[in-house]
């Protein structure tokens, strides 16, 4: 029975660990809250890399929607990615996360700004929250990279 325990134990830790998680901050001693760390690279702009903060809370129904995010340029960005990607107002959704059994989803969308020529990524919750739904941006010009194009006056 020990064996079984211990396993069991093991396959607990593995499923709460989250391959995105790069940090895990706790909130004190007295409460179950964390704020969790996650990275993100944008699966068809692979030269954008996103840290999301956001806060979970391990004993609860629901977490918080409050998150933060901050994209940057970490790799080469090609004309090919751009012309990949959702250019439509709502843009792409890139990352999804339950937050909650009651339909609270944390996402991720990047929308492109053409006059520009800038990657929005904003993190928000799809459920409302105190009078509001919380959310973050962050931006990644494309100045500088292969994939910015030159305008003539």
């Amino acid at each position: 029975m020990k064996n079984g325990g211990l396993i069991l134990v093991v396959v607990l830790i593995l499923l709460g660990c989250d391959k995105n998680e790069v940090g895990d901050i706790s909130l004190g001693a007295f409460t179950t809250k964390d704020i969790k760390l996650n990275i993100l690279v944008d699966p068809v702009v692979t030269g954008v890399t996103c840290h999301i903060a956001s806060i979970e809370a391990d004993l609860s129904l629901s977490d918080p929607s409050d998150s933060s995010i901050a994209c940057r340029q970490t790799g080469p960005i090609t004309t090919a990615m751009i012309q990949a990607i959702d250019k439509s107002k709502s843009g792409d959704i890139v990352f999804k996360k339950s937050k909650s059994i009651f339909f609270k989803t944390m996402k991720i969308r990047r929308i492109y700004d053409e006059m520009s020529q800038t990657l929005m990524y904003v993190s928000y919750s799809t459920k409302e929250t105190s009078g509001s739904f919380k959310h973050s941006l962050s931006t990644v010009p494309l100045w500088g990279t292969q994939a910015y194009v030159m305008k003539g006056d």
